[in-house]
């Protein structure tokens, strides 16, 4: 079984920043990709960043600039250091992972809880 924490969430004024983490943990041969979604209220969960195994990134057009993401294989985390937060980037934040059971596999996604950035204005 594979779970997904995430942590670093919280209340930050426009122009803060904050920074999410998270762990995958449990049984598996390897995560081919780690993303981060946000669901802003009443809106659907679009994709903010992705990293794969091999180090690309991807940052959507939205926050790029502002959203850095980056990763540590070695402890299965991926950070999203985000800055200049404006209040349109309050969202429910979701840690995905795209999980390999073994060298063939094409992988499952795997979702976390959430962590809740809210940005006052």
């Amino acid at each position: 079984q594979v779970q997904l924490v995430e942590s670093g969430g919280g209340l930050v004024q426009a122009g803060g920043s904050l920074r999410l983490s998270c762990v995958a943990s449990g049984s598996f041969y390897a995560l081919d990709a780690m993303a981060w979604y946000r669901n802003p209220p009443g809106m659907q969960r679009e994709l903010v960043a992705q990293i794969t195994r091999a180090g690309s990134t991807y940052v959507a057009d939205s926050v790029k600039g502002r959203f850095t993401v980056s990763g540590d294989n070695a402890k299965n985390t991926i950070y999203l250091q985000m800055n200049s937060l404006q209040p349109e980037d309050t969202g429910i934040y979701f840690c995905e992972a795209d999980v390999l059971q073994n060298y063939w596999d094409s992988g499952t996604m795997h979702w976390g809880r959430g962590a809740q950035v809210t940005v006052s204005s």
